[in-house]
């Protein structure tokens, strides 16, 4: 079974909705929910913020942060998270943000991702260093990684 067709079951069997902020993936994330039939069930809506200004407008994430931290930060992932989640019908939201590549530097290097899961219990984030596997392989590992974070939550709500 598929992390997209366990991640389906467990939103059936738990009545979790999800909702998606990306930002390095463009999309992918939902691209790969939406792959299944009856997807419906378990997907409410995604949020493509691949510039700041989207980030604000959309997410609501404060201009303060993205200057104090960087779009690339687990503080950006935390509320754009937060921000998925309040404007939507979800119970999960999830949020990612990272440099896929080519680029980045010494201290935000190419391949680095930080996810944001947003729950009515609090939000938690996290960084994963792909590293510079390539601009592709980047982005395919954070949405396997993405996929994974999401069944860890839905597994979790009762």
């Amino acid at each position: 079974m598929s992390s997209a067709s366990q991640l389906l079951a467990l939103s059936r069997e738990n009545a979790t909705m999800i909702a998606l902020a990306e930002s390095c993936t463009g999309g992918l994330i939902a691209a790969a929910l939406t792959d299944l039939a009856g997807s419906s069930a378990m997907f409410d809506r995604g949020f493509v913020t691949y510039t700041n200004a989207a980030k604000i407008q959309m997410l609501g994430v404060s201009a303060q942060t993205l200057s104090d931290h960087g779009a690339v930060s687990e503080q950006v992932a935390a509320q754009m998270a937060q921000g998925a989640l309040t404007r939507s019908d979800a119970t999960i939201a999830l949020s990612v943000t990272g440099i896929a590549g080519p680029g980045g530097s010494d201290h935000k290097p190419e391949g680095r991702v930080c996810f944001g899961v947003a729950t009515s219990d609090g939000t938690i984030t996290q960084t994963r260093d792909f590293g510079a596997l390539g601009r592709a392989q980047v982005r395919q590992a954070t949405v396997n990684h993405a996929l994974t974070l999401l069944i860890q939550t839905a597994s979790s709500q009762k």
